[in-house]
Protein backbone atom coordinates (compact mmCIF):
# COMPACT_ATOMS: atom_id res chain seq x y z
CA UNK A 1 0.00 0.00 0.00
CA UNK A 2 1.67 3.46 -1.12
CA UNK A 3 2.05 6.02 1.97
CA UNK A 4 -0.20 8.34 0.58
CA UNK A 5 -3.06 5.59 0.76
CA UNK A 6 -1.91 4.42 4.27
CA UNK A 7 -5.08 4.94 7.06
CA UNK A 8 -5.48 3.56 10.66
CA UNK A 9 -8.49 2.38 9.41
CA UNK A 10 -7.70 0.66 6.92
CA UNK A 11 -5.18 -2.02 8.95
CA UNK A 12 -7.10 -1.94 12.39
CA UNK A 13 -8.37 -5.58 12.46
CA UNK A 14 -4.74 -7.46 11.35
CA UNK A 15 -2.59 -4.61 13.81
CA UNK A 16 -4.87 -3.64 16.42
CA UNK A 17 -7.60 -6.95 17.22
CA UNK A 18 -5.17 -9.18 17.94
CA UNK A 19 -3.56 -7.28 20.59
CA UNK A 20 -6.51 -6.10 22.17
CA UNK A 21 -8.39 -9.21 22.63
CA UNK A 22 -5.26 -10.57 24.09
CA UNK A 23 -5.23 -7.75 26.53
CA UNK A 24 -8.39 -8.67 27.88
CA UNK A 25 -7.80 -11.55 29.02
CA UNK A 26 -4.18 -10.12 30.65
CA UNK A 27 -6.41 -7.65 31.96
CA UNK A 28 -8.73 -10.51 33.82
CA UNK A 29 -5.66 -12.41 34.87
CA UNK A 30 -3.84 -9.41 36.40
CA UNK A 31 -5.51 -9.10 39.65
CA UNK A 32 -6.13 -13.07 40.51
CA UNK A 33 -2.28 -14.99 40.02
CA UNK A 34 -1.51 -13.39 43.92
CA UNK A 35 -5.28 -15.00 45.09
CA UNK A 36 -5.05 -18.04 43.04
CA UNK A 37 -1.74 -19.03 44.54
CA UNK A 38 -2.94 -18.16 48.00
CA UNK A 39 -6.06 -20.20 47.40
CA UNK A 40 -2.92 -23.06 46.57
CA UNK A 41 -1.54 -22.66 49.30
CA UNK A 42 0.67 -19.87 49.47
CA UNK A 43 1.69 -17.29 52.00
CA UNK A 44 1.65 -13.92 51.43
CA UNK A 45 4.95 -13.23 51.01
CA UNK A 46 5.17 -15.96 48.43
CA UNK A 47 1.93 -15.25 46.39
CA UNK A 48 3.60 -11.60 46.18
CA UNK A 49 6.66 -13.65 44.25
CA UNK A 50 3.83 -15.04 41.80
CA UNK A 51 3.28 -11.83 40.59
CA UNK A 52 6.41 -10.73 39.47
CA UNK A 53 7.28 -14.60 37.28
CA UNK A 54 5.52 -13.45 34.14
CA UNK A 55 7.29 -9.82 34.21
CA UNK A 56 10.67 -11.44 34.99
CA UNK A 57 9.55 -14.60 32.17
CA UNK A 58 8.63 -11.21 29.84
CA UNK A 59 12.38 -9.39 30.40
CA UNK A 60 14.15 -12.84 29.52
CA UNK A 61 11.70 -13.58 26.70
CA UNK A 62 12.24 -9.83 25.02
CA UNK A 63 15.14 -10.55 22.39
CA UNK A 64 14.56 -14.27 21.60
CA UNK A 65 11.22 -12.87 20.40
CA UNK A 66 12.47 -10.45 18.36
CA UNK A 67 14.37 -13.31 16.58
CA UNK A 68 11.70 -15.49 16.62
CA UNK A 69 9.44 -12.80 15.14
CA UNK A 70 12.32 -12.26 11.88
CA UNK A 71 12.81 -15.72 11.62
CA UNK A 72 9.15 -16.56 11.19
CA UNK A 73 7.02 -13.55 10.40
CA UNK A 74 4.77 -11.68 12.62
CA UNK A 75 1.56 -13.84 11.78
CA UNK A 76 3.20 -17.04 12.66
CA UNK A 77 4.56 -15.08 15.26
CA UNK A 78 1.51 -14.19 16.32
CA UNK A 79 -0.51 -17.43 15.85
CA UNK A 80 2.10 -19.21 18.19
CA UNK A 81 2.00 -16.75 20.73
CA UNK A 82 -2.01 -17.04 20.99
CA UNK A 83 -1.93 -20.66 21.16
CA UNK A 84 0.84 -20.82 24.02
CA UNK A 85 -1.11 -18.32 26.07
CA UNK A 86 -4.20 -20.42 25.59
CA UNK A 87 -2.64 -23.30 26.87
CA UNK A 88 -0.56 -21.25 29.31
CA UNK A 89 -4.08 -20.03 30.55
CA UNK A 90 -5.58 -23.23 30.81
CA UNK A 91 -3.20 -24.76 32.32
CA UNK A 92 -3.54 -21.89 34.83
CA UNK A 93 -7.16 -22.96 35.27
CA UNK A 94 -7.16 -26.42 36.04
CA UNK A 95 -3.84 -25.66 38.35
CA UNK A 96 -3.65 -28.50 41.11
CA UNK A 97 -0.77 -26.86 43.17
CA UNK A 98 1.30 -23.93 43.11
CA UNK A 99 3.73 -25.32 40.93
CA UNK A 100 1.76 -25.89 38.09
CA UNK A 101 0.46 -22.39 38.37
CA UNK A 102 4.16 -21.38 38.44
CA UNK A 103 5.08 -23.05 35.33
CA UNK A 104 1.49 -21.62 33.79
CA UNK A 105 1.95 -17.81 34.99
CA UNK A 106 6.19 -18.38 33.41
CA UNK A 107 5.02 -18.99 30.09
CA UNK A 108 2.30 -15.76 29.97
CA UNK A 109 5.86 -13.78 29.99
CA UNK A 110 6.88 -15.10 26.19
CA UNK A 111 3.25 -15.54 24.70
CA UNK A 112 3.00 -11.44 25.78
CA UNK A 113 6.38 -10.38 24.84
CA UNK A 114 5.67 -12.08 21.26
CA UNK A 115 2.14 -9.86 21.22
CA UNK A 116 4.03 -6.49 21.75
CA UNK A 117 6.71 -6.88 19.55
CA UNK A 118 5.11 -8.57 16.87
CA UNK A 119 2.52 -5.94 16.39
CA UNK A 120 5.21 -2.77 16.97
CA UNK A 121 7.39 -4.89 13.86
CA UNK A 122 4.65 -4.77 11.65
CA UNK A 123 3.62 -0.90 12.28
CA UNK A 124 7.22 0.06 12.37
CA UNK A 125 7.17 -1.43 8.50
CA UNK A 126 3.78 -0.59 7.89
CA UNK A 127 3.05 3.12 8.83
CA UNK A 128 4.32 5.94 7.11
CA UNK A 129 6.39 8.55 8.66
CA UNK A 130 3.44 11.09 9.25
CA UNK A 131 1.33 8.52 11.10
CA UNK A 132 3.79 6.33 12.96
CA UNK A 133 3.21 7.83 16.33
CA UNK A 134 -0.71 7.81 15.71
CA UNK A 135 0.08 4.20 15.07
CA UNK A 136 2.12 3.30 18.39
CA UNK A 137 -0.18 5.47 20.38
CA UNK A 138 -3.11 3.50 19.32
CA UNK A 139 -1.53 0.63 20.05
CA UNK A 140 -0.25 1.14 23.56
CA UNK A 141 -4.16 3.03 24.00
CA UNK A 142 -5.85 -0.08 22.43
CA UNK A 143 -3.92 -2.80 24.76
CA UNK A 144 -4.64 -0.68 28.01
CA UNK A 145 -8.02 -0.28 26.82
CA UNK A 146 -7.81 -4.15 26.92
CA UNK A 147 -6.38 -4.14 30.13
CA UNK A 148 -9.30 -1.20 31.99
CA UNK A 149 -11.88 -4.28 30.49
CA UNK A 150 -10.33 -7.04 31.51
CA UNK A 151 -11.19 -6.82 35.28
CA UNK A 152 -14.74 -5.81 34.54
CA UNK A 153 -15.05 -8.79 32.42
CA UNK A 154 -13.46 -10.85 34.67
CA UNK A 155 -14.95 -9.79 38.23
CA UNK A 156 -18.19 -11.85 37.69
CA UNK A 157 -16.87 -15.13 36.70
CA UNK A 158 -14.61 -14.33 39.64
CA UNK A 159 -17.45 -13.72 42.22
CA UNK A 160 -19.26 -16.80 40.94
CA UNK A 161 -16.56 -19.62 40.85
CA UNK A 162 -13.68 -18.14 42.01
CA UNK A 163 -10.06 -16.47 41.43
CA UNK A 164 -8.75 -19.20 39.41
CA UNK A 165 -11.83 -18.97 37.43
CA UNK A 166 -10.73 -15.20 35.30
CA UNK A 167 -8.19 -18.06 33.61
CA UNK A 168 -11.20 -18.80 31.92
CA UNK A 169 -11.85 -15.63 30.40
CA UNK A 170 -8.22 -15.86 29.59
CA UNK A 171 -8.47 -18.87 27.56
CA UNK A 172 -11.66 -17.68 25.72
CA UNK A 173 -9.50 -14.34 24.29
CA UNK A 174 -6.25 -16.05 23.73
CA UNK A 175 -8.40 -18.66 21.39
CA UNK A 176 -10.23 -15.30 19.59
CA UNK A 177 -6.51 -13.74 19.81
CA UNK A 178 -5.33 -16.40 17.83
CA UNK A 179 -8.05 -16.65 15.74
CA UNK A 180 -8.17 -13.42 14.61
CA UNK A 181 -4.76 -13.40 13.60
CA UNK A 182 -4.69 -16.90 11.63
CA UNK A 183 -7.33 -15.18 9.50
CA UNK A 184 -5.66 -12.26 8.46
CA UNK A 185 -3.50 -12.13 5.81
CA UNK A 186 0.24 -12.18 6.47
CA UNK A 187 1.12 -9.09 8.68
CA UNK A 188 3.77 -8.09 6.45
CA UNK A 189 4.17 -4.23 5.00
CA UNK A 190 6.57 -5.41 2.37
CA UNK A 191 7.55 -8.87 1.25
CA UNK A 192 10.99 -8.14 1.34
CA UNK A 193 10.95 -6.15 4.97
CA UNK A 194 8.92 -8.79 6.89
CA UNK A 195 8.82 -12.72 7.27
CA UNK A 196 11.24 -15.96 6.81
CA UNK A 197 13.55 -16.03 3.84
CA UNK A 198 14.77 -12.69 4.56
CA UNK A 199 19.03 -11.84 5.06
CA UNK A 200 18.95 -12.04 8.90
CA UNK A 201 21.17 -10.19 11.44
CA UNK A 202 22.82 -11.06 14.72
CA UNK A 203 21.30 -9.79 17.50
CA UNK A 204 25.46 -8.78 18.84
CA UNK A 205 25.72 -7.12 15.32
CA UNK A 206 22.73 -5.30 15.77
CA UNK A 207 23.37 -3.79 19.16
CA UNK A 208 27.27 -2.56 17.90
CA UNK A 209 26.27 -1.01 14.92
CA UNK A 210 23.38 0.69 16.82
CA UNK A 211 24.79 0.79 20.49
CA UNK A 212 24.90 4.54 19.61
CA UNK A 213 21.04 5.44 20.17
CA UNK A 214 20.83 2.80 22.92
CA UNK A 215 23.23 4.27 24.73
CA UNK A 216 21.43 7.55 24.60
CA UNK A 217 17.89 7.69 23.55
CA UNK A 218 17.67 3.77 24.75
CA UNK A 219 19.06 5.18 28.35
CA UNK A 220 16.29 8.18 28.71
CA UNK A 221 13.42 5.35 27.82
CA UNK A 222 14.74 2.65 30.88
CA UNK A 223 14.09 6.13 32.64
CA UNK A 224 10.81 6.17 31.42
CA UNK A 225 10.42 2.53 32.72
CA UNK A 226 11.91 3.27 35.91
CA UNK A 227 9.36 6.13 36.78
CA UNK A 228 6.04 3.81 35.09
CA UNK A 229 6.64 0.66 37.40
CA UNK A 230 8.10 2.79 40.21
CA UNK A 231 4.41 4.95 40.45
CA UNK A 232 2.59 1.35 40.89
CA UNK A 233 4.87 0.61 44.03
CA UNK A 234 4.82 4.19 45.69
CA UNK A 235 1.46 5.13 45.26
CA UNK A 236 -0.28 2.36 46.88
CA UNK A 237 2.60 2.18 49.73
CA UNK A 238 2.24 6.23 50.12
CA UNK A 239 -1.49 5.72 50.32
CA UNK A 240 -1.31 3.85 53.16
CA UNK A 241 1.26 5.20 55.11
CA UNK A 242 -1.25 8.40 55.21
CA UNK A 243 -4.47 6.32 56.46
CA UNK A 244 -5.70 5.79 52.90
CA UNK A 245 -8.25 2.28 52.62
CA UNK A 246 -7.77 -0.35 50.02
CA UNK A 247 -10.81 1.13 48.47
CA UNK A 248 -10.25 5.10 48.09
CA UNK A 249 -6.33 3.51 46.97
CA UNK A 250 -8.28 1.69 44.18
CA UNK A 251 -10.11 4.60 43.38
CA UNK A 252 -6.82 6.43 42.95
CA UNK A 253 -6.03 4.12 40.50
CA UNK A 254 -9.25 3.98 38.50
CA UNK A 255 -8.93 7.55 38.53
CA UNK A 256 -5.74 7.77 37.06
CA UNK A 257 -6.30 5.08 34.56
CA UNK A 258 -9.41 6.84 32.94
CA UNK A 259 -6.78 9.74 31.90
CA UNK A 260 -4.69 7.88 30.73
CA UNK A 261 -6.95 5.64 28.13
CA UNK A 262 -8.44 8.98 27.11
CA UNK A 263 -5.20 10.63 26.47
CA UNK A 264 -3.73 7.95 23.78
CA UNK A 265 -4.90 10.38 20.77
CA UNK A 266 -4.23 13.40 21.14
CA UNK A 267 -0.04 11.53 22.57
CA UNK A 268 0.13 10.47 19.35
CA UNK A 269 -0.82 13.68 17.67
CA UNK A 270 1.66 15.88 18.89
CA UNK A 271 4.26 13.70 18.40
CA UNK A 272 3.78 13.19 14.65
CA UNK A 273 2.69 16.94 14.08
CA UNK A 274 5.72 18.37 16.17
CA UNK A 275 8.48 15.59 17.42
CA UNK A 276 8.84 13.29 19.56
CA UNK A 277 10.66 15.43 22.12
CA UNK A 278 7.42 17.40 22.57
CA UNK A 279 5.86 14.23 24.28
CA UNK A 280 8.92 12.17 25.68
CA UNK A 281 9.99 15.33 28.02
CA UNK A 282 6.50 16.05 29.28
CA UNK A 283 6.25 12.73 29.92
CA UNK A 284 9.14 12.57 32.26
CA UNK A 285 8.91 16.23 33.74
CA UNK A 286 5.28 14.83 34.99
CA UNK A 287 6.43 11.53 36.29
CA UNK A 288 9.38 12.84 38.04
CA UNK A 289 7.30 15.92 39.81
CA UNK A 290 4.58 13.86 40.60
CA UNK A 291 7.03 11.67 42.62
CA UNK A 292 8.57 14.35 44.46
CA UNK A 293 5.71 15.76 44.85
CA UNK A 294 3.80 12.59 46.47
CA UNK A 295 5.73 12.56 50.11
CA UNK A 296 4.02 16.15 50.90
CA UNK A 297 0.65 14.75 50.58
CA UNK A 298 -1.15 13.76 53.38
CA UNK A 299 -5.29 13.01 52.36
CA UNK A 300 -7.20 11.64 49.78
CA UNK A 301 -7.13 14.47 47.77
CA UNK A 302 -3.87 15.71 48.18
CA UNK A 303 -2.58 11.77 46.76
CA UNK A 304 -5.44 12.20 44.06
CA UNK A 305 -4.31 14.93 42.60
CA UNK A 306 -0.62 13.55 42.60
CA UNK A 307 -1.71 10.70 41.01
CA UNK A 308 -3.95 12.76 38.10
CA UNK A 309 -0.45 14.52 37.16
CA UNK A 310 1.38 11.01 37.25
CA UNK A 311 -1.73 9.60 35.20
CA UNK A 312 -1.37 12.69 32.69
CA UNK A 313 2.40 12.14 32.01
CA UNK A 314 1.78 8.44 31.82
CA UNK A 315 -1.23 9.01 29.08
CA UNK A 316 0.55 11.24 26.77
CA UNK A 317 3.35 9.12 26.55
CA UNK A 318 1.04 5.85 25.30
CA UNK A 319 3.50 4.83 22.77
CA UNK A 320 6.26 6.72 23.30
CA UNK A 321 8.88 4.18 23.86
CA UNK A 322 7.27 1.86 20.71
CA UNK A 323 7.53 5.27 18.60
CA UNK A 324 11.07 6.21 19.75
CA UNK A 325 11.97 2.25 18.98
CA UNK A 326 10.40 2.93 15.15
CA UNK A 327 12.37 5.66 14.67
CA UNK A 328 15.69 4.04 15.69
CA UNK A 329 15.09 0.76 14.35
CA UNK A 330 17.10 -0.42 11.43
CA UNK A 331 15.49 -1.90 7.95
CA UNK A 332 17.92 -5.39 8.48
CA UNK A 333 17.19 -6.29 11.88
CA UNK A 334 15.03 -4.59 12.54
CA UNK A 335 13.02 -7.56 15.19
CA UNK A 336 15.99 -7.99 16.86
CA UNK A 337 16.66 -4.18 17.59
CA UNK A 338 13.25 -3.88 18.57
CA UNK A 339 13.53 -6.71 21.33
CA UNK A 340 16.50 -5.32 22.30
CA UNK A 341 14.79 -1.59 22.66
CA UNK A 342 12.16 -3.46 24.74
CA UNK A 343 14.44 -5.04 27.20
CA UNK A 344 15.97 -1.17 28.11
CA UNK A 345 12.80 -0.44 28.68
CA UNK A 346 11.82 -3.52 30.87
CA UNK A 347 15.26 -3.33 32.46
CA UNK A 348 13.35 0.18 33.74
CA UNK A 349 10.57 -1.54 34.80
CA UNK A 350 11.79 -4.31 36.70
CA UNK A 351 14.49 -2.17 37.93
CA UNK A 352 11.64 0.52 40.19
CA UNK A 353 10.68 -2.49 42.54
CA UNK A 354 14.65 -2.71 43.48
CA UNK A 355 15.46 0.85 43.48
CA UNK A 356 12.28 1.94 45.74
CA UNK A 357 12.76 -1.37 48.38
CA UNK A 358 16.23 -0.40 48.39
CA UNK A 359 15.66 2.87 49.45
CA UNK A 360 12.79 2.44 51.59
CA UNK A 361 14.76 -0.31 53.46
CA UNK A 362 17.44 2.48 54.31
CA UNK A 363 15.34 5.39 54.78
CA UNK A 364 11.27 5.61 54.20
CA UNK A 365 8.88 5.24 50.96
CA UNK A 366 8.46 8.97 51.00
CA UNK A 367 12.72 9.25 50.49
CA UNK A 368 12.49 6.48 47.74
CA UNK A 369 9.63 7.98 45.90
CA UNK A 370 12.18 11.30 45.85
CA UNK A 371 15.11 9.73 44.15
CA UNK A 372 13.05 7.92 41.87
CA UNK A 373 11.24 11.25 41.10
CA UNK A 374 14.93 12.99 40.68
CA UNK A 375 16.38 10.07 38.15
CA UNK A 376 13.04 10.47 36.04
CA UNK A 377 13.58 14.47 36.24
CA UNK A 378 17.15 13.44 35.01
CA UNK A 379 16.42 11.12 32.01
CA UNK A 380 14.41 13.76 31.20
CA UNK A 381 16.84 16.14 30.88
CA UNK A 382 19.23 13.66 29.06
CA UNK A 383 16.01 12.93 26.31
CA UNK A 384 15.82 16.89 25.90
CA UNK A 385 19.71 16.34 24.83
CA UNK A 386 19.99 13.13 22.54
CA UNK A 387 16.29 12.81 21.13
CA UNK A 388 16.67 15.73 18.86
CA UNK A 389 19.16 14.03 17.33
CA UNK A 390 16.64 11.51 16.44
CA UNK A 391 13.82 13.32 15.69
CA UNK A 392 12.37 12.80 12.30
CA UNK A 393 10.74 15.59 12.78
CA UNK A 394 14.38 17.44 13.52
CA UNK A 395 15.91 16.29 10.31
CA UNK A 396 16.74 18.09 7.53
CA UNK A 397 14.52 16.95 4.95
CA UNK A 398 16.07 16.01 1.50
CA UNK A 399 15.05 17.15 -2.05
CA UNK A 400 11.96 15.44 -2.73
CA UNK A 401 11.05 14.17 0.96
CA UNK A 402 8.15 15.95 2.27
CA UNK A 403 7.52 15.68 6.47
CA UNK A 404 4.84 13.79 5.90
CA UNK A 405 6.22 10.98 3.24
CA UNK A 406 8.12 7.69 4.44
CA UNK A 407 12.01 7.80 4.10
CA UNK A 408 13.24 4.03 4.20
CA UNK A 409 16.32 2.50 2.64
CA UNK A 410 16.34 0.14 0.47
CA UNK A 411 15.71 -3.02 1.40
CA UNK A 412 18.98 -5.75 2.28
CA UNK A 413 17.60 -8.52 -0.24
CA UNK A 414 20.91 -10.29 0.79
Amino acid sequence: MAAQEFTLRSIAVPAFGPSVIWSVGAGAVLPVVALSARELGATVAVAALFVGITTLAEFAAAVPAGVLVERIGERRALVLAGLLDTAACALALVAPSLWVLGLAVLLLGPSGAVFLLARQSYLTAAAPLRLRARAMSTLGGVTRVGLFLGPLVGAPVVARWGPQAAFGVAVTAGLLATAVAWRTVDLSADDALAGPGRGRVPVARVVAEHRRVLLTVGLGVLAIGLARSSRVVVVPLWAEHVGLDAAQTSLVFAAAAFVEVVLFWPAGTVMDRHGRVWVAVPVAVLLGLGLLALPLTTTLAGVTAVALVMGVGNGIGSGIVMTLGADAAPTAGRQPFLGVWRLLSLVGHNGAAIVVGAVAAVASIGAASVAVGVLTLAGGAWLARWLPEYDPRSRVTRPGEGPGRQVRPPPDRG
